[in-house]
């Protein structure tokens, strides 16, 4: 199953600039393993914003769950998910 999934990051100002890094480095790493797994598809950034559209390819809603719940940042992210399926318009034989 394939699902759109917009992820704000909201670091609060008050925490530690050494934990803030700390977290970042380990989403960047968490990130690049789920991508080279086939998981987590595509992942753009927003411009101006600390946001990005990923798509994520799982078997069910709760797997996507807890793929999510798992990301370094959850804790700081407003999380918008959106179910996506194949249109019958479109001229590619798969979602690639």
């Amino acid at each position: 199953m394939l699902f759109q999934v917009q992820m704000d990051v909201r670091i609060p100002h008050d925490l530690p600039a050494e934990r803030a890094e700390t977290l970042k480095k380990a989403e960047r790493e968490r990130a690049q393993a789920l991508q080279q797994q086939g998981t987590w598809r595509h992942l753009w950034r927003h411009a101006g914003r600390y946001a990005n559209t990923s798509i994520f390819d799982v078997g069910s809603p709760q797997e996507l769950h807890d793929l999510l719940s798992t990301l370094p940042l959850f804790p700081f992210m407003e999380i918008s998910v959106t179910p996506l399926c194949r249109h019958p318009s479109s001229i590619r034989d798969d979602d690639r």
